[in-house]
């Protein structure tokens, strides 16, 4: 199992990243999604979830700022993140969506992401 994130940088203040996360060695259409964060310091958190179906949800630090989409076709999730703020400095990673039933794939390779004028 790879989970490879990438799209990360320096962006100021109310900038725009779009993040993906290329999956191998996992059925990825049959998995619901999800991304995470981890600020130094803090424990990772989760950020945003989509389905098999398409059905999003996000943590309410960034509802209304950060959209989550899947290309089945190319295994990968994308974290679309705009008007971005200091708070969301972090390294970024994709994984499973957490549900009863299931554990989460082995962490790959997250990206980092730095708000900062």
């Amino acid at each position: 199992v790879q989970l490879q994130a990438s799209g990360g940088g320096l962006v100021q203040p109310g900038g725009s990243l779009r993040l993906s996360c290329t999956t191998s060695g996992i059925i990825f259409r049959i998995n619901d999604m999800g991304w995470y964060r981890q600020a130094p310091g803090n424990q990772r958190e989760l950020v945003a979830t989509i389905t098999t179906g398409g059905t999003t949800s996000f943590a309410d630090s960034v509802k209304g700022r950060f959209t989550i989409s899947r290309d089945n076709a190319k295994n990968t999730v994308y974290l679309q993140m705009n008007s971005l703020k200091p708070e969301d400095t972090a390294v970024y990673y994709c994984n499973r969506r957490p549900s009863s039933g299931n554990i989460l794939f082995p962490w790959g390779q997250g990206t980092q992401v730095t708000v900062s004028s």
